[in-house]
């Protein structure tokens, strides 16, 4: 197929995008910004049918000769936002371009060329992962457009805010349920025998996943309408309540499993830091609990240093869960019972706030290593900046997430003096002699011991605990063992 089907299906669609590209060049000239007019002028109509037709001829060369709709998708005034999941290709881009709806995508997308012309077309709202502000412009637009009575057209957004491989649905962005009007839930399913669609984290790239499916001779794809979901008063107010719910249906009619892991995790598990965490870390959990709080840690950032001035004041101290509660100024709740639980080495319902700062100062910034450790010798250290092997162990514990931890070897490496007491300096240096430290003195001796979660996981295949499911999502209530159990 490499040498035959390929290269015929690659100049097919190939050439359907430059046919494409000459209409929504000329019909993007202008701000994208304004309000579209009403009704669509006629030259608008006949452009959106010929590229909905250029574009079913591009797919229908790929091999998606048959796209099987189910249901029927609402009006823009019955729903203005449609929700898709699961996002697991850039083939989803099938429904997008069925539909023609206004899409919500990363602001780098729109200078790729032809793509990014052909992209400017169904007006999307364009937003950078890292820009914070950039991220409110687009809660924004998506309000401003969502309540506007139907005059922009309908928004199709992927919720789940990255690809995954169809084996659940990860927590869903608020985004689409912040303005408090109705959704239809769309899903999306590939029942082929063999996968070549799906492109994650880990597995194919870009490009050998176009090479594959093309040499497919036949791509199935089935695009559902569910009914439309009017939130409640309560599910308003609360958009997280709304996304889970949406997510909820969405599950059960796809017959998956749901999970509370973010795109958030994904980095923070794959982070390229010198402590690579390991599969049994308990600091996804940790994670969880730090946003069910409502705590965000893109923004609890630039409170670690007063979080840790306030832990290093405890002197080593042990508070029960009214201080922590006090210390996060947040009441007490059943969730940050659950987080205390996390740190109640002892299970005597006390916990030391440094370990909570060393696993904030992880979450915040998984690939700043030296800078945690840093954070950490300035809390547990002596006056003269000295901590002990017992010290060490602590620390990484806590940044690693594990129960158990021997730090020995490691310990005596960076103490060549043998004094029985490392600083900051001492363990920056060794660092910056052997960057792979960790995995010469930590990963090969450390044990695999019980997570977090009261039963020992099962693995789906993008490596995460699949423990929430649409029969048994009560989030927060399973009992957890305590970091040291």
């Amino acid at each position: 197929m490499t040498l035959t089907l390929f290269p015929i299906r690659l100049l097919l669609a190939v050439t359907m995008m430059l046919l494409a590209w000459p209409f929504t060049f000329f019909a993007t000239l202008g701000s994208s910004e304004r309000e579209p007019e009403q009704p669509p002028a006629m030259w608008r109509k006949v452009v959106d049918i010929l590229l909905k037709a250029i574009m079913r001829t591009m797919w229908f060369a790929g091999g998606f000769h048959w796209v099987v709709v189910k249901g029927q998708q609402a009006s823009p005034p019955e729903a203005a936002i449609l929700t898709l999941a699961p996002h697991s290709s850039y083939f989803d881009a099938i429904a997008v371009t069925l539909t023609m709806s206004s899409i919500v995508m990363k602001a780098e997308s729109r200078d790729i060329p032809i793509w990014g012309t052909l992209i400017k077309y169904i007006r999307p709202v364009f937003v950078s992962r890292s820009d914070q502000d950039s991220r409110r412009k687009t809660v924004e637009q998506i309000r401003r457009r969502a309540q506007s009575n139907g005059k922009w057209p309908q928004m199709m957004i992927f919720p789940e805010g990255t690809c995954t491989n169809r084996t659940c649905l990860i927590t869903f962005k608020p985004g689409a349920f912040i303005p408090g009007v109705p959704v239809q839930p769309v899903v999306l399913r590939y029942p082929n025998k063999l996968d070549t669609i799906t492109w994650t984290w880990q597995g194919p790239g870009a490009l050998k996943i176009l090479w594959l499916t093309l040499c497919q001779f036949h791509n199935r794809v089935e695009i559902e309408f569910l009914p439309v979901y009017s939130p409640s008063e309560e599910e308003k107010k609360d958009p997280a309540l709304y996304a889970s719910n949406v997510r909820r249906v969405m599950a059960e009619a796809l017959g998956i499993s749901v999970t509370d892991y973010t795109f958030e995790d994904c980095q923070l598990a794959l982070a390229e830091g010198q402590l690579r965490l390991p599969a049994d870390t308990c600091l996804l959990e940790f994670a969880r609990l730090v946003r069910a709080l409502g705590l965000k840690p893109e923004t609890l950032e630039k409170d670690l240093d007063k979080y840790s001035e306030s832990a290093r004041m405890q002197r080593g101290g042990r508070m029960g869960l009214p201080e922590f509660a006090e210390y996060l100024g947040i009441p007490v709740s059943d969730t940050l019972e659950d987080m205390f639980s996390l740190f109640d080495e002892g299970g005597d319902g006390k916990m030391d706030p440094r370990e909570y700062v060393v696993a904030l100062s992880v979450v915040c910034r998984p690939s700043q290593t030296l800078d945690t450790i840093q954070l950490a010798f300035k809390m547990y250290g002596s006056h003269d900046g000295y901590i002990h092997e017992g010290t060490l162990s602590s620390i990484l514990k806590t940044a690693l997430g594990v129960t158990e931890l021997s730090v020995t070897s490691l310990f005596r490496a960076i103490d060549q003096e043998g004094m029985g007491k490392i600083t900051f300096a001492d363990f920056c240096r060794f660092a910056e002699a052997f960057p792979n430290f960790a995995e010469e003195y930590l990963y090969p001796k450390q044990t695999h011991p019980d997570t977090c979660a009261q039963t020992p996981p099962t693995l789906t295949p993008n490596g995460f605990c699949a423990d929430f499911s649409p029969e048994n999502s009560d989030i927060g209530r399973k009992p957890f063992r305590k970091k040291l159990d």
